[in-house]
């Protein structure tokens, strides 16, 4: 550890502010962490756990704008935009569709490559630290389709992948079973992305968690932030129902609540909630070993703790603490479809969980120093790339903190950009 260089307030305690924590700490910071819950059960608790620089084509891209209309009538499928005369619901959708081209794309897929690549070298790192062992595994993801279709696109996607440099092979159906020894597939083929990577998201929160607390950390929990002392364009003190927090640096995280938190500082920053389920299922009668995305049916597979997750949907709604079981059916029945040996029975309600990607309109993450605030750092807006992009983002906090060279390039993700 380094000498104190004073106390940074987190708001926030997800991937994102957790990891933030940590290599704050670990660069000298006297940290403060604060969030509205308890830290059980927040958003990167119950994801996939995919650390995916195969993920570097943005959320907003020609072809969701097609695909969210027609799955809009479909109460089972993959994408659904709750209709809603909600302002910020709108003003978001026509940010995205603003935003949904293919120059937009290609501009943004080598700054997303370097931001996944880094993050990936953080977890290797971290998994050798003394207190950290989150179930990383360096197996890849296979990119499952079953219609011509959908290889046609996903070939496309590998063979851009492969001219960024990244380890991608294409698989024919005999080949993609051979990887899988242990369950059928029915699927036409895939595209197994080596440079991808997966671990078990609830141990690397726990492991984080307990790390900040050993080393000298404050996590203030069921606390939620009503304010801030602003003074001469700095933020001087965090007000929470609870009390007063004082503090040189903040970082503002916050997930899904990033709007809300950022309108109390007097910024503008746009997020929807994209609310995704999973479910976890015995991983014994028919083992699946890899990680895997079902491409048509957009559900993600992930092999974990003896267990194996899945999960899928992105609801695009105001918060809400309802689970729609329409959404789950979707997923459940669209494991058969690649699995037709897996027995997946609709799971319990108490045996689901379900969590809110923040949703940027472009579906670039928001990363930087606030013009207007010069003591505020915005880390946020990751959508369903949470835990993958978590290393990274705390690593570049923290050189941001320090004012260091940063180890990414984060031009792209201003986060006053829609002010």
């Amino acid at each position: 550890m380094n000498a104190n260089k004073g106390k940074a307030v987190i708001i926030g305690g997800g991937i994102m502010g957790l990891a933030s924590a940590y290599y704050l700490i670990k660069s000298g910071w006297k940290i403060t962490l604060i969030d509205k819950d308890d830290l059980r059960d927040n958003c990167s608790h119950g994801n996939a756990g995919m650390i995916v620089p195969s993920h570097f084509i943005p959320l907003a891209a020609p072809g969701m704008v097609s695909k969210g209309i027609k799955w809009m009538f479909n109460s089972r499928s993959p994408f659904y935009v709750k209709p809603s005369l909600d302002f910020a619901l709108i003003s978001w959708g026509l940010k995205f569709l603003k935003s949904a081209t293919q120059a937009n794309v290609e501009k943004a897929a080598p700054f997303l490559r370097d931001y996944h690549l880094l993050s990936k070298q953080l977890y290797e790192d971290l998994s050798k630290e003394e207190g950290f062992d989150f179930g990383l595994e360096k197996k890849g993801i296979l990119m499952l389709y079953k219609t011509a279709k959908a290889g046609e696109e996903e070939i496309h996607v590998g063979k851009d992948a492969q001219k960024l440099g990244l380890d991608v092979e294409m698989l024919s159906k005999e080949q993609v079973q051979e990887r899988e020894p242990g369950v059928k597939l029915d699927v036409m083929g895939a595209v197994h992305y080596h440079c991808d990577a997966h671990l078990y998201p609830h141990a690397l929160i726990s492991q984080l968690v307990k790390f900040v607390e050993s080393n000298g950390g404050e996590i203030l929990t069921n606390t939620e932030v009503t304010g801030y002392e602003i003074q001469a364009g700095e933020i001087k003190a965090v007000n929470t129902a609870s009390g007063t927090v004082s503090g040189d640096l903040v970082i503002m995280t916050g997930g899904s609540w990033l709007p809300q938190l950022s309108k109390l500082a007097g910024l503008s920053i746009p997020v929807m909630p994209g609310k995704g389920y999973s479910f976890m299922e015995p991983n014994s009668a028919h083992p699946i070993k890899h990680p895997a995305l079902l491409i048509e049916a957009r559900v993600a597979v992930t092999p974990m703790n003896g267990q194996v997750r899945f999960g899928g949907t992105m609801e695009l709604a105001a918060l809400n603490d309802k689970i729609n079981m329409n959404r789950v059916e979707g997923i459940v029945n669209s494991i058969p479809q690649y699995y037709p040996e897996l027995p997946v029975e609709v799971p319990a309600k108490e045996n689901i969980w379900y969590g809110f990607r923040p949703c940027s309109p472009d579906g670039l993450p928001y990363l930087g120093y606030s013009k207007k605030l010069r003591n505020l750092i915005v880390a946020g807006g990751h959508g369903m790339m949470g835990i993958s992009l978590g290393p990274a983002t705390g690593k570049l906090v923290a050189e941001l903190a320090n004012r260091a060279a940063l180890s990414a390039d984060i031009k792209l993700y201003d986060p006053e950009r829609y002010q």
